[in-house]
């Protein structure tokens, strides 16, 4: 019974974490605002594309920032996926980074517009200082 329970309560936040990152991921990202700048330091746990097949798919980080999956999630914008595959990005699981970005709303979850990663020892740019793309 308890493990039943368990269970339906993991189903259901993935449940709750995906339809919020489809509702994010919906439409175009805000626009960068340096002043909402911040910097989150975390683990990987997840790469989305949006959408996940056919069209120009824009690539999204699912982040653990602490042991509360359900308070510790952070999603990031990165970029377009043709822009990951130029710069021979990927990403593991559980794999530490350091991003820092503009922390804005979009529909009423947070989400942050990548500007760097450290991510193995290297600085990755997806946009300039000003907050314009790099791609």
């Amino acid at each position: 019974m308890i493990l039943s329970i368990q269970v339906h309560a993991r189903l259901l936040y993935v449940a709750a974490i995906t339809l919020l990152a489809t509702s994010a991921y919906s439409q175009a990202p805000p626009k960068y605002d340096a002043a909402t700048e911040t910097t989150v330091k975390g683990t990987v746990e997840q790469l989305k594309l949006v959408p996940p097949t056919g069209g120009k798919p824009l690539a999204y980080l699912v982040t653990k920032t602490g042991p509360v999956k359900e308070k510790d999630t952070v999603q990031i914008f990165l970029c377009p996926k043709t822009f990951l595959d130029q710069m021979g990005i990927s990403f593991k699981s559980d794999e530490a980074i350091e991003v820092k970005g503009s922390k804005v709303k979009q529909e009423g979850s947070d989400l942050i517009l990548a500007r760097e990663m450290v991510k193995g020892g290297e600085t990755l740019t997806f946009r300039f200082p000003d907050g314009k793309p790099a791609w």
